[in-house]
């Protein structure tokens, strides 16, 4: 399937003057990685620019950058969607403009030898996560309580981000809670791994696209260019691009991750194109569009576990729909 959409085909073929460039700053969860390749790949072929912006990456982790996008020190944001629930959930005047990812990437990980293949398997196991307060340690409560069992029947570790996979790997824990994009990296190493997707149990998005209340009211036009740039990034990493996009990524922004590239390709294809970026609702809507009834969910979720007080109203602060922004 071919994703050229009609704002695609519009933007590549106007012959309009270029607008003059808005300078806007997008804060990216954690660091420079190769998963936001389509975004690295959008800027250096000129689909932001052809709109009118100049962008400039800078970094954080989730809390500090719905912080800065409340306090507008900067434009746009790229936060997990379990941060900008709490976000809203505590008052910040945020806003979901593109759900880019359509559902969240976290899972639970053990290898096929240990014969762990669900949750209910856990018991009397040790399973790590990389801290009390990441988005993991909710999936991994969950996903127990899925299965008449809870935190006191299994021993749980805190691994750090760099450590986690290799303590699987080194049988350091029988399990893990992390992202299922390290399933490819376990493999790579020889490890036959089984899988259960956190997001079968607990509907739950990764990176989305946020502005502030104040900057979507006042220039409402500006956050439909992003938005705009944004799905044609991903529209063309999906169209027979992956290969280009990460080559762009690694020449441009992560050199580092040059011998991973393999890997990447197939999470790329295998994961992210096939079922993160995309989905059953934009295939009839368009990337970006939300399910407001999935984002309600979460957020009811995230009030049941005690993560936040109370869930906040899913369509007082997710646009449905980024295509109708200023119409």
């Amino acid at each position: 399937m071919r994703y050229l959409s009609a704002i695609t085909a519009v933007a590549m073929l106007s012959a309009a003057p270029a607008l003059a460039q808005d300078k806007v700053v997008l804060q990216i969860d954690g660091a420079a990685v190769p998963f936001y390749a389509p975004l690295y790949a959008g800027v250096e072929n000129g689909f932001f620019a052809d709109r009118g912006m100049e962008v400039e990456f800078i970094y954080a982790g989730a809390s500090d950058i719905l912080t800065n996008i409340a306090a507008g020190n900067v434009d746009f944001g790229f936060p997990n969607g379990d941060a900008v629930i709490a976000a809203a959930a505590n008052g910040l005047p945020v806003r979901v403009v593109h759900t880019t990812y359509q559902r969240g990437i976290g899972a639970m990980l053990a290898k096929a030898e240990s014969g762990i293949e669900s949750y209910a398997d856990l018991k009397d196991k040790s399973v790590a996560v990389t801290s009390y307060g990441s988005p993991n340690y909710l999936q991994l409560q969950v996903g127990l309580s899925q299965s008449d069992l809870s935190l006191d029947d299994v021993n749980v570790e805190l691994i750090d981000t760099g450590a986690i996979v290799q303590a699987l790997q080194s049988d350091q824990v029988d399990a893990i809670v992390f992202s299922e994009l390290r399933k490819y990296v376990l493999e790579g190493n020889g490890v036959d791994v089984n899988i259960v997707l956190s997001n079968d149990f607990l509907p739950s998005f990764g990176n989305v696209v946020v502005t502030s209340a104040a900057l979507l009211e006042d220039n409402p036009d500006l956050v439909r260019r992003f938005t705009e740039a944004v799905t044609q990034s991903y529209e063309w990493t999906m169209d027979g691009n992956i290969e280009a996009a990460l080559d762009i990524t690694m020449q441009n922004y992560t050199p580092t991750w040059i011998d991973q590239k393999p890997a990447l390709v197939i999470a790329f294809e295998q994961t992210f194109a096939a079922s993160v970026w995309r989905s059953d609702l934009t295939d009839e809507k368009g990337l970006g569009v939300a399910d407001i009834g999935a984002w309600q969910t979460n957020a009811d979720i995230l009030a049941e576990y005690g993560v936040i007080e109370a869930a906040p109203n899913a369509a007082d602060f997710v646009v449905e729909d980024p295509r109708t922004i200023g119409g």
